[in-house]
């Protein structure tokens, strides 16, 4: 039987200082999350639009949520007002949707741009050339009420751990070569978020600055992939 606690502490005191662990809490009840955030974990990971305003509605006002799935346009409104970090920003009308929404309420949204790293083609993301397509433009500068903290990707699931590797080494670089063309001067664009319960180790050794662990938390209660 899984304990959530040590678990919790058994991370923490593995993963480096500058890590952030991100608690995958899709599907998982409410009092497993509570427990979560009893022993200290604030960051939590949600994919779905309908679960992650239930859940809110019942647990502490200072868990920090980050919304990690496929987030269609018309459902952005409903998490704009206290979502900690959209990690999963995969099309410029999806950048454009969330600017509009924070916009009418003042807001800033923080945001990962997700690109897909992964030899699946069901994974979602931007290319390579379409970030820089992006950022080459000047669409951007008219986005005032959102921020570009960094990137996030989703490796391939498979036990080749080469290619695994090779993934998080190519989303690295990429963030890399970003900070330098176009984030130079903004503090804000730090993140990595890359890494899951099958692959985290590697993810940091590849300069992850978040991970987001489910399974390793909370254990194999219900099939997933995180």
């Amino acid at each position: 039987m899984f304990d959530i606690g040590e678990n919790i502490r058994t991370l923490k005191n593995q993963i480096p200082a500058g890590v952030k662990l991100v608690a995958v809490s899709k599907t998982k009840p409410v009092e497993d999350i509570l427990f979560a955030y009893s022993k200290g974990q604030r960051a939590f990971g949600e994919n779905r639009i309908q679960e992650i305003l239930v859940k809110k509605s019942s647990l502490p006002i200072d868990i920090e949520w980050h919304f990690i799935g496929h987030l269609q346009s018309n459902k952005v409104k409903f998490i704009v007002p206290f979502i900690t970090l959209i990690q999963s920003v995969d099309t410029l009308k999806l950048l454009n949707t969330i600017n509009s929404e924070a916009l009418k309420i003042n807001r800033v949204v923080d945001c990962l741009l997700q690109l897909h790293i992964a030899r699946e083609e069901t994974k979602f993301g931007f290319s390579a050339d379409e970030i820089y397509d992006i950022l080459s433009s000047s669409v951007l500068i008219n986005f005032t009420n959102i921020r570009i903290c960094g990137l996030m990707g989703m490796a391939t699931f498979t036990e080749n751990k080469t290619l695994v590797r090779e993934e998080f080494h190519y989303l690295s670089k990429l963030f890399i070569d970003l900070k330098q063309a176009y984030f130079s001067n903004k503090n804000e664009f730090k993140e990595i978020s890359m890494g899951m319960s099958g692959d985290y180790n590697i993810a940091i050794e590849e300069g992850s600055t978040m991970i987001r662990l489910g399974s390793s938390i909370f254990g194999d209660r219900f099939k997933e992939n995180e």
